[in-house]
Parts: C-alpha cells; structure tokens; sequence
C-alpha cells in the first residue's frame, strides 16, 4: 500500500480509547480497516472502542464476533466488526455479503490475513508489544491518510489546548465545509471542537472567483473568532474562544448547551418571540467595522450587498429551475428576473443596515433555560456574519427553513421585534417591507441552495424543505412592494406545488 504510516504509543487502555476515538473521526463509508496482531494484542479493544466513538455511547456493548464473524452496527456511520479467526474459507466472505456492507459503511476485519486476498485495505492497523504498553502502527493510501493525518493533527491541537485525555465525539457536519465535534473532559465542562479549514481549490464562477467570494461567506475561522468576540463584547451569548489555530482552522469553543427552540418537532412560540426581542436589542448596538482575532489580527465586516444578494438569488435560476422544469433558464428569462431583483436591492439599500448573522434560526439559537436576559440565547454559526438589511434576520427567524412557522406566529415574531425597538428612529413601515423584500431574496436563494445540496453533494433530505420555501415565498411577495416579483414568480410557475418533492 502506497500512502504514509503513523506510529502511535498505546500506554494503556485509555490511550487505546483515544486511538479509536482518533481512527473513527477519520473513517468514511467504504473504508476497510485490516487490525492485525498476535493474540492479546488488543485487536478486539481498538475496534470496540472506534466502534463507541462512531456510536458516540462508551457503554455500548461490542461483543466479539469470534463465533458470528460479524456483528452489525446500524450507526451514522454503519459500521461491521468481522473476525476471521474461524472463518474456514475465503469464499464464507460473500455469504455473509461484505462486498455490500463494505460500500454503505466501514469495515473493521480482525485477523484479515485468512481471507487470503478477498478483501482489499483503506487502513491497517499492526499492533505489537512496545515496553510496558504497545505501538500502533497506521498506514493508509494517499487519500485515507490526509484523513488520518488531519484526525492526529486534531488530537495534538487538544494535548496542546490542556486537553490531553479528551474523548472525541461527532456532533455534526452541517451544509458546508465545516464539521464539529463535542470534547469531554473528566471533571470538566464539555466544549466544541470547530473543524473548518480555509477555503481552497473552489470552481471559479465569475469574474475570476469562486462562488463563496462573490457571497462573501467565511473563508476561515478567523471571521467566527472576530464575530463571537464582537458580540459577547456586547453582552451577547457567542461562545468563548478556548484555543486556535488558525493555520489549521481549528478551534477550541465554548460548549453553550443543547436547549433548542423545537418541543416535540414543534416551534416554542416564547422562545421565538425572545429571538425576536434579542435581534431589536442587537440592531440598536453600534458594530465596528473590524473585529480582534488575534494579536495584530481583526476581522473586517464586508457589506451585504447586491453582490452577494445577487449571486445568492442566481442560484434559483441555475438549480432550482433545472430540477423543476428540466430546463435552463432563457438568456430572457434570466434578465428579466436579473432587473426585478436588481430594483429590489435598490430599495433594501435604504432599508437600514446593521450586523446581519445571515443563518439566524433555530438551529442556529441555543436555548438556555438556566440563564437571563440576552444571556438565554446561545448565538452559534455566527462566521458568515455582514453588514446588511438589519431585517434579514428577523425574516430568517419568522420563515425558519427548517420548521414550518404559521402566519400568526410569524406576526408575534414580528410584535415581538418591535416591542423591543425602543429608539425613536424605528420605521415599522420601512421594517415590514425590508421583512419581506429579505424574506423573499433568502427563500429565493433556499429553492436554489436546497437543491445544489441535493444535486452536487449528495444530500437528498434537503429537497424536503422545498414545499415549506415555496409557502413561505407566496407569503412574503403578498408585500406590495413585491408585486412585480410576484407576477413573474406567477407566470412561470416558480412557486407551484412540485410532483418531484
């Protein structure tokens, strides 16, 4: 195998835990893991314990598969623990079906030598006695061990944040290139590990730029470290910043809780109505134009502009239209659509402008029943953050993508705001209509977006939400100064009910 090895010293069972917790961040489906070592060497306690950190459960029971040859975990990752000690022939594989196991999750095979070729390696793993403890020796192919390789890069990112007994857990991968995990500590409060490595290698769209320029999203931690000092200095609930590294786009973060906005799949009106109040609060603050990140380092604000608006809406025309039509758009079509949003960000550029978070939803909003005030609610996914229409965060709040929100709930959202707008420049008129121009540009954007992610990344479970953006876009182009949008959206059949959901 052509690749790179990775030597680890295993002191003990702990070190052992640790090793897996490391492997598991790194496996993705199709892998096949080889553990090989004489008997007591600890093959059957690495595979329990990737296995534990895959299930994010240290109880889990992982019973041998001596006698079965496989036991099956139906995890986020599926994983099948094989040991081939007793396997009498190769040809037993394929009654046991690991070809297709093999392609929908991980494999981790004990004792690999005895199926004499039928299987082929992503990793080995060869354990052998080391002094009082044991050495792990991993090696991969090229593209296995940039994996493994970033996994240990993580590991001494924590021994050097304090964290050296850390367990590591997934937490979540979200839509973009950032991924996170929760750090347990013995005797110690969890914290968030943030894994988001600078952009690079992007197609280029226009102009001689990717597409994440054009919209201004995040190109590094840098811009989350900026934002979430920028708000807790205003007396904002954003996660602390433990530990950075910059270079490497990881971060050490605060651990806000898990309190969300939902009971039983359904919206918490008070808990919204509080989101609302906090975002008045927030756009009666001052924002610099630049934030501290590091000694001699400041993020600056961009502006959210008909740049970045306007790249976000083009994603209707070149994804969404396609999936519901089977078409491109004509040069005409998009023109035309082109001139009606370009009088729309006309009128949301005298709208007022204040610190626009971009994904302010309840995902997005952590719930903290234990604390006051502003404190209540945990502000994360803050790195895309601009200065912008100050009501497009309201709008993404009252039309949260995620969870269908009702018109009478969306107007005590928007009671709520209000309410707590208590400076006398408050327009509500100039706000109800920025509420629906911005609801409209970002439902606009969501029909596209949804479905790129469906399409180019492979994650179909967004096409789900299409049903609840096309609502949402027939409520918010009701708005009279929507009109003319309202009236293409109409004549094209942008927002009909889709036979393909």
């Amino acid at each position: 195998m052509r690749g790179r090895e990775f030597i680890r010293h295993l002191e003990n069972d702990e070190a052992t835990a640790r090793l897996g917790d490391d492997i598991a961040a790194a496996l993705r489906p199709g892998d096949v893991v080889f553990l090989h070592g004489d008997l007591g060497m600890g093959k059957s306690a690495l595979a329990r314990a990737i296995i534990r950190a895959i299930a994010g459960d240290d109880t889990l029971e992982v019973p041998s598969p001596t006698y079965t040859l496989m036991q099956e975990y139906p995890l986020r990752l599926p994983v099948h623990h094989l040991d081939l000690y007793r396997l009498s022939e190769p040809g037993e594989l394929a009654e046991l079906g690991v070809e297709e196991v093999a392609a929908e999750g991980a494999l981790l095979v004990e004792w690999p030598e005895r199926a004499e070729g039928a299987l082929e390696a992503t990793i080995t793993i060869r354990l052998s006695e080391a002094g009082e403890g044991r050495d792990a020796a991993v090696s991969a192919g090229e593209e296995a061990a940039r994996r493994l390789e970033h996994s240990f890069a993580v590991r001494r990112f924590l021994v050097d944040a304090g964290c050296k007994d850390a367990s590591r857990r997934f937490l979540l991968g979200d839509a973009s290139i950032r991924a996170y995990e929760t750090v347990h500590m013995e005797g110690r409060k969890a914290a968030i590990l943030m894994d988001a490595p600078a952009r690079g290698d992007e197609p280029v769209v226009r102009d001689g730029r990717p597409y994440s320029h054009i919209a201004r999203l995040a190109q590094s931690v840098s811009a989350f470290i900026g934002i979430a000092n920028g708000l807790r200095a205003q007396g904002f609930a954003a996660p602390k910043i433990y530990a950075q590294a910059l270079e490497d786009g990881l971060l050490l973060i605060e651990h806000l809780g898990s309190g969300a906005f939902l009971e039983n799949g359904l919206p918490v009106p008070e808990r919204y109505e509080a989101a609302g109040a906090l975002l008045a609060r927030l756009h009666q603050r001052d924002w610099p134009a630049r934030f501290p990140v590091a000694e001699g380092q400041e993020h600056q604000l961009q502006p959210y502009d008909r740049q970045a608006m306007g790249i976000e809406i083009e994603l209707c025309l070149d994804w969404y239209l396609p999936y519901r039509f089977g078409r491109n758009p004509s040069d005409q079509e998009r023109q035309q659509f082109l001139d009606l949003w370009e009088k729309l960000f006309s009128r949301l550029e005298q709208a007022e402008q204040s610190l626009v978070l971009r994904d302010y939803h309840s995902p997005n909003i952590i719930w903290r029943q234990e604390c006051e005030g502003d404190d209540r609610l945990g502000l994360i996914d803050v790195q895309d953050a601009l200065r912008g229409p100050a009501a497009y965060d309201l709008s993404s709040l009252a039309f949260d993508a995620r969870i269908d929100i009702s018109n009478p709930l969306r107007q005590r959202i928007l009671q709520a705001y209000c309410d707590a707008r208590t400076d006398a420049a408050f327009d509500r008129d100039a706000l109800e209509e920025a509420f629906a121009l911005t609801a409209a540009q970002r439902n606009t954007k969501l029909l596209g977006t949804f479905v790129r992610l469906c399409k180019r990344d492979g994650k179909s479970g967004y096409l789900a939400h299409l049903p609840r953006i096309r609502a949402y876009l027939r409520e918010a182009i009701r708005h009279p100064a929507l009109a003319e949008l309202a009236e293409f959206y109409a004549r094209h059949r942008l927002l009909d009910e889709d036979v393909h959901d």
